[in-house]
Formats: C-alpha cells, sequence, structure tokens
C-alpha cells in the first residue's frame, strides 16, 4: 500500500525523489518487521485484557503435565495478536500486486480461522479436544490443496493473468500439463539437482507440506515460548531464500532456482518476524498469554507455503527440524501404542509422554531448560539451513 502510494507521490511531484527508498525490499523489510513489533507490543496489553474479560481462558487436559495445572485459565487465542500484526505490516509494506503475498496471506489466515473455531469451542462449549479430527483436516485439506493447485503453476510464472491462463490451459488439455524445472524437488548440497514431480506429485508434495507444518507446528506449542521462537527463526532464514530466489543474478550465482516475484515474501517473513517476538514478550516464561490453535496453525502453514514457493522444502524440513521431531515423536507414541495393545492387550508407550518436549519434562528437565535448549538447536538448524546456499 504505502509503495504504491510512495510511487504515485513521486509521479505527481518529481521533487519527492528520497521516496525512491520505498522500492528497495530490505528498507520495507526492516519497516515491516518494526510496524508488526511495534503493533504487537502495543496491542499485546489491551488484547490481554479483553480475553481475560471474555473469559477465554486456556483448558488443561487431565492427562496433561501436574506442573501445567497452574496454567488452567491462562488467556490463549493470542496467535489473533500476531496474525493481525503481520496481515497489516505486511498489507503495509509489501507490493499488493505480487501474487506471492495474497496467496501466503490467505493460507495464513485461512488455517488460522481454522483455529479460531477449534480454540473457541475448547474455551466456549469447555471442549478440551476442540474441533474433531475429521472436520478439522477437512478444512486444512481443502485450503491446502487449492493452495497447491495455485502454486503449481505460480512458481513459474511474473503475472496473475498468465496463471489464470495456465489453469485453463491444463482444464482445457483434460488436466495434462508439463511443469517447469523450477517446480521439481530442488535437493540441497547439490549443484541444481531437481527431481521432476509433475502436476500430481507436485500438488501432493505441496499439500502434505503446507498441513504438515501446520500440524507439527501446533504439536510443537505446548510450553512457554517454545513454539514462537523457532518460528521467527526458520521465518527469518526462509526469507532470504525468498530474496535470493526472486533475484536472478543471485539466483544464478547460488545455483538456487529463480523464482520471479518471490523477493517480495521477505516483507511477510520480517513481518511475521517482528509480530513472533512481540507476542514472545507476553508469551515467555510464565506466560501471560497462549497463541492457541489460531496462531498455530496458521503460522505452521504459512512456513510451509513460503518454502514451496522458494523450492526449499527438504531445506524446511532441516531448519524446522524441532517441528518434525514433535510431530514423529506424537505419531510414534500413538502407533507403538495401539501396535502393543493389539498385539499384547495392554498398550506401552516409547516415550515417557508425547509430543516430545513433554517426555523431557519428565525426565527432570525444567520448562525453560526445554524451551531456551530447543531454540538453541533451532539455531544451529538454520544455520545449516544457510550452508546450503553454497555448499553445493
Amino acid at each position: 500500500m504505502l509503495l504504491s502510494l510512495a510511487q504515485w507521490l513521486q509521479g505527481m511531484v518529481p521533487e519527492l525523489g528520497f521516496l525512491r527508498v520505498f522500492q528497495y525490499l530490505t528498507f520495507r523489510a526492516v519497516m515491516g518487521a518494526v510496524t508488526a513489533l511495534l503493533i504487537g507490543l502495543f496491542a499485546g496489553p489491551a488484547v490481554i485484557r479483553h480475553l481475560r474479560a471474555l473469559k477465554i481462558g486456556q483448558p488443561v487436559r487431565g492427562y496433561a503435565m501436574e506442573t501445567h495445572l497452574v496454567k488452567s485459565g491462562t488467556p490463549t487465542m493470542g496467535g489473533v495478536l500476531i496474525l493481525i500484526a503481520i496481515a497489516l505490516s505486511t498489507l503495509l509494506w509489501a507490493d499488493l500486486s505480487n501474487r506471492f503475498v495474497w496467496i501466503v496471506l490467505i493460507v495464513t489466515l485461512g488455517f488460522g480461522a481454522i483455529g479460531w473455531v477449534d480454540d473457541w469451542r475448547k474455551v466456549v462449549h469447555k471442549d478440551p479436544e476442540g474441533m474433531r479430527s475429521r472436520e478439522k483436516y477437512f478444512w486444512q485439506s481443502l485450503i491446502g490443496l487449492i493452495a497447491a493447485l495455485y502454486l503449481a503453476f505460480a512458481v513459474s510464472e511474473s503475472s496473475n493473468y498468465r496463471v489464470f491462463e495456465l489453469f485453463m490451459g491444463w482444464i482445457a488439455s483434460g488436466f495434462q500439463i508439463d511443469l517447469p524445472p523450477t517446480a521439481g524437488l530442488w535437493v540441497p548440497f547439490f549443484k541444481e539437482v531437481a527431481y521432476p514431480l509433475g502436476m500430481f506429485g507436485f500438488v501432493m508434495l505441496t499439500y502434505l507440506v503446507i498441513v504438515g507444518s501446520s500440524n507439527a507446528v501446533n504439536l510443537t506449542d505446548g510450553l512457554d515460548g517454545l513454539a514462537i521462537m523457532p518460528v521467527v527463526l526458520v521465518g527469518g532464514t526462509l526469507g532470504v531464500f525468498a530474496y535470493l530466489a526472486g533475484n536472478a543474478v543471485f539466483a544464478r550465482y547460488l545455483l538456487i532456482p529463480y523464482i520471479p516475484g518471490s523477493g517480495e515474501l521477505l516483507i511477510f517473513c520480517a513481518a511475521m518476524g517482528g509480530a513472533g517476538l512481540a507476542f514472545l514478550w507476553f508469551n515467555t516464561h510464565p506466560a501471560q498469554v497462549f497463541m492457541g490453535d489460531v496462531g498455530a496453525l496458521a503460522l505452521g502453514a504459512a512456513l510451509g507455503t513460503v518454502a514451496v514457493i522458494v523450492r526449499q522444502e527438504i531445506v524446511l524440513a532441516i531448519m524446522g527440524g524441532i517441528f518434525v521431531v514433535e510431530a514423529l515423536s506424537v505419531m510414534l507414541q500413538v502407533s507403538y501404542f495401539k501396535y502393543t495393545k493389539k498385539k499384547y492387550g495392554e498398550g506401552r508407550r516409547v516415550l515417557k509422554m508425547a509430543p516430545l518436549h513433554h517426555h523431557f519434562e519428565k525426565s527432570g528437565w525444567k520448562e525453560t531448560q526445554v524451551v531456551v535448549r530447543f531454540w538453541i538447536i533451532t539455531m544451529l538448524l538454520c544455520l545449516v539451513g544457510l550452508s546450503t546456499l553454497k555448499l553445493r
């Protein structure tokens, strides 16, 4: 919005040449981060008071950690604060004609809406389970598949009109189309190694990345500050990838796919970082507010969507290793419990408690120890992710 305004003013009044600074991605990214941070910090107390007034407190499940019982009643749905800060900052500083900005915003807010309904049922209807799994996965799958279909054409085209043209051509051809090399699965640490996926493969991979990362972040969000800082770190690093992938010179030099227009996602990632840090101000132990599913589902989907656009799905899995391990720990625990119950008549567990962060708590780690150590691991994994730019 401000970019369009600056361009219009500069055209009307040539003397306002200093407004050219708005054309620089790095300037708008910094301002986007600062704007989101300030919105979050200033609006945070009011949002928390409003949530308390509505008595939107976090219910604690009966099988939860004993040390978490004191958290019962802490305001949840604080993810609304994050989403508002991200959306406003992005709309202010991003180029609103960019196709990627809108698809990422739509996916983020769409998954946020699913989380909102889930949280609302938990806190208003007093149902600790919230939205049932089948219903939640249906809406996640619907948004994920629509986004995947759009991105299959958007990653290789520079205009929304051409994306629509390709989509209609795909339908007219009986759903037959050859996707360009940029739509393949790019393997890090190797020079220009990309496996062609085809239309079906691209859609399925994109769907799995978006929905999978959304649920993985949601499973990680179980301790004060545990999920938000890794989201900030991974999101910031993906912003670097987006900036480089959107620049033809950098992309060619670093041997990464060139995705025209993807650089604008640096502003979205910067806004996510600023909003996340503002939320951490209130979410650090002992938390004044929890993000809830409205925040966790949305932020995870945002990370997955950005990773798909810049063609770094494998790098996302590396940098978001904490999210991956947390999700796998739940899958392993549930699968092994069901298997042993069927075979021995009594369910057994691999971990003391799932997700993984609860296992460490049961093992004697303090909550803050788990959180900070997971942060440190994520920092190291993000550095590994960045190293893939040169280690090829």
